[in-house]
């Protein structure tokens, strides 16, 4: 009797398992519709939202998100079938029924009859922030922009002049009036080219703006004719590309430059960019004359206190220095700002005549003038705080929270009471840089409004130039490495090293650097899925290492030997499987260690 019991039971299993079967089918076969009405609605946004005027319903959004979900949830379920044959059999028929009930709802949901998305009411965009137009020549660039934006004849500007002489500031006014003046053109676009420049990124950079999703096509031709079919679709329109460094053939970006379509406006340094780039009208911008940056130099001096004749006059020889450069006399003025003291003028007179003794190229001028500014922070942690900055890829807008945060870590903030008091402190430091002017505030308004600060790529080159000697940075951020810098770069004397946002994916087990002195080492935003042992054994002085945006699988071992370690950042490393010991590490790691 229990044998034929025991035969009963096993038959009742094996028809539980077929009937069973049966409805994994079923649910698969409704998945299948699922997926199908997935993938309809996902092309008709495509297409819709290529249009720019059209965005998708939040039911819509919802909905994807639940398909999804769904098939995350059969996918675990499948693989708990193949587990778990005969076991939990109640559990598992009731969770097939409860999906293909949710499967078949979805489906049902799937139709939309309102519609998969509305119409947006579109607008030309913000005005950009930025300072006032100083001096004549100014006006008459503006003038003389504006009426050829008014031409039909005219489809490309050109506006070149050295750095720091007010190319952005003057086109940033353009794109601003473009904005406030309604009958004029129907959109404007904004792009910051850079000189980490490629046809791939600038894709993407007008992709973004113009709510184009671009990241499943590869083909350059392809993601080009696509570009240039949305930016057709906008007629009347400008784009303004600012400090393009390099020429290159619009067509293979998918900027279809045309009479009544797009317009293009671009800022560079080069003339020879300008003739490469096919403009129609060249525009110089040249340094303001004396009288204008005087002027410009009074008013950001300040009115809190009233300059002495004799102050003046060493006030106006100390605006002299800065070669009619409005981004020089503007940093320089914010250094003296509340200072009425006769001796610090003179020394700060004698202070830029004397560095650039023998000097004749005047951008080599304004690094001195620059570098004044630098010096007249007077607190060598604010200082140590404005060079961290470059370690950043240029135009990077850093978000305030995220660099106080690295302050604190670095030591640049001392640890107090509480983390709000750190943080009011850090808010201090990055506040005096952007009154000195050697930070730019902005507001990051993507995807989140956040407060971030920049710095402009001349100050950015003044303060790499300061990092070549002391203290020692080596900075290759955000320029498109594929490798990591031979061995021979990375010298004993090396304090920081930032190798950010590049393509790295993997490190040479055979590279070991010698560098005792390297506090702060930032890998993240690379491709990197594995670390070999050597790599980290001759920097026992590392006390910042930054791995996030990685898909790293495993921490080498040597990482348990950095008893200086203070801080490793590993945000959205979710692959991670192996972590060493971390048991000789500084008593500070470990509030820090996986901070995400």
């Amino acid at each position: 009797m229990a044998k034929l019991g025991k035969i009963i039971d096993m038959g009742e299993q094996l028809c539980y398992c077929n009937s069973l079967d049966e409805k994994m089918q079923k649910l698969k076969r409704k998945l299948e519709d699922l997926s199908s009405r997935e993938a309809d609605i996902n092309k008709e946004l495509e297409y819709a939202e290529s249009l720019y005027l059209k965005k998708r319903r939040q039911q819509v959004e919802n909905w994807l998100k639940n398909v999804e979900r769904i098939n995350r949830q059969v996918h675990s379920l499948e693989q708990t079938l193949e587990e778990r044959r005969l076991l939990g059999r109640v559990q598992l028929w009731k969770r097939v029924e409860e999906l293909t009930g949710e499967v078949t709802q979805l489906v049902d949901q799937g139709r939309f009859p309102g519609g998969l998305t509305f119409e947006a009411h579109e607008t030309k965009g913000d005005a950009l922030l930025t300072t006032k137009l100083v001096g004549q020549t100014f006006q008459t660039n503006m003038d003389k922009i504006w009426t050829c934006l008014m031409q039909d004849e005219v489809l490309i500007i050109g506006i070149y002049g050295m750095g720091g002489v007010g190319k952005t500031t003057l086109v940033t006014h353009i794109h601003n009036k473009l904005i406030e003046n309604p009958n004029t053109f129907d959109h404007v676009f904004w792009i910051t080219v850079s000189q980490d420049f490629s046809i791939h990124k600038l894709q993407n950079d007008i992709a973004k703006i113009l709510n184009l999703d671009l990241s499943n096509m590869d083909d350059e031709k392809k993601r080009a004719a696509k570009l240039a079919q949305a930016l057709m679709r906008r007629q009347q329109s400008v784009l303004i590309l600012d400090d393009v460094w390099n020429h290159f053939v619009l067509e293979k970006v998918g900027i279809p430059v045309r009479v009544n379509g797009c317009k293009l406006i671009l800022t560079t340094r080069s003339l020879d960019v300008c003739r490469r780039m096919g403009c129609q009208v060249k525009i110089k911008v040249e340094p303001l004359s004396k009288e204008e940056a005087w002027s410009l130099f009074l008013e950001k001096v300040g009115n809190e206190i009233s300059l002495s004749p004799e102050v003046k006059d060493i006030a106006r020889s100390v605006a002299k220095e800065c070669a009619g450069l409005p981004l020089a006399t503007t940093v320089l003025a914010g250094s003296m700002r509340g200072v009425d003291d006769i001796c610090e003028w003179r020394n700060a007179l004698e202070i830029l005549k004397e560095s650039k003794l023998g000097q004749d190229d005047m951008e080599t001028e304004v690094f001195q003038v620059l570098r004044f500014s630098y010096w007249s922070l007077n607190d060598s942690k604010v200082q140590h705080c404005f060079l961290y900055c470059s370690l950043y890829p240029e135009d990077y807008k850093i978000k305030r929270e995220e660099l106080i945060e690295r302050f604190i870590d670095e030591g640049f903030v001392d640890r107090m009471k509480s983390r709000q008091v750190e943080f009011d402190r850090g808010h201090t430091i990055l506040n005096k840089l952007e009154n000195s002017c050697l930070l730019e505030g902005i507001i990051d308004n993507f995807p989140n409004e956040k407060k971030c600060v920049k710095m402009h790529d001349l100050v950015r080159d003044m303060a790499l130039q300061i990092v070549i000697v002391s203290p020692r940075f080596m900075v290759e951020a955000g320029v498109g490495l594929e490798d990591i810098p031979d061995e021979e770069k990375w010298t004993k004397d090396l304090e920081k090293v930032s190798l950010m946002h590049n393509k790295i994916s993997e490190i040479p087990s055979s590279l070991s650097p010698r560098c005792p002195k390297l506090s702060t080492l930032m890998l993240q935003h690379n491709s990197l899925r594995r670390i070999p042992d050597s790599f980290f054994v001759h920097m026992h002085g590392l006390e910042v290492l930054d791995l996030s945006y990685n898909g790293i699988e495993y921490l080498p071992n040597s990482l348990s030997h950095l008893e200086n370690l203070t801080s490793l950042l590993l945000r959205e490393c979710d692959k991670i499987e192996h972590v060493p010991s971390l048991a000789k590490l500084s008593e500070e790691v470990g509030s820090l260690a996986y901070r995400n």
